[in-house]
């Protein structure tokens, strides 16, 4: 995570800076909470003599903030792709080539998958803070399951290439 962070940077190739700054926090986000997961952790297994509650709500709660963020980009990349393929200005010139229309199509799918399985993730990321926090606590066991499966297997579906439909023209 960090190298990418760190090749990231403060995202120069991103030609939105709506998508650039949220991008940073979220990466921001995403450094802070490995560290307090792990003193969460290790004060749980009993190698740091501070009390892990504090630690995991604030982990909990940068693990939220990376997926809010994560959701607001995605939203954002969609409604933004949507935009280019009903572009009123392609109705005037040539349209999009057939190998750019498919892949901004494919893009599209992967912004909506990666949506969805955030959201599964941030109805998680909320059960698991203190109650009193939304609907922190209140979730079934069987449907923290459930939640989980489906982002697994959506970021699964998405690993494998989408059923090759990330395809994109030379």
């Amino acid at each position: 995570m960090f190298v990418y962070t760190k090749q990231y940077g403060l995202g120069a190739e991103e030609e939105a800076i709506f998508v650039r700054c949220v991008s940073v926090m979220g990466n921001l986000a995403d450094q802070l909470y490995y560290p307090c997961e792990h003193v969460a952790w290790a004060a749980d297994a009993k190698i740091l003599h501070v009390e892990s509650a504090p630690w995991w709500t604030l982990s909990t709660a940068l693990w939220g903030l990376s997926l809010l963020l994560g959701i607001a980009r995605s939203l954002w990349m969609v409604l933004k792709l949507r935009q280019r393929l009903r572009s009123p200005l392609a109705a005037f010139t040539s349209r999009l080539p057939q190998g750019k229309r498919r892949a901004v199509e494919a893009q599209i799918r992967s912004e909506a998958l990666t949506l969805l399985s955030n959201l599964a993730d941030l109805a998680n990321a909320v059960h698991w803070l203190p109650p009193g926090i939304l609907w922190a606590g209140r979730f079934p066991p069987w449907l923290v399951g459930l939640l989980g499966t489906i982002s697994s297997l959506l970021s699964m579906y998405q690993a494998v290439g989408a059923g090759g439909q990330a395809y994109t023209a030379p």
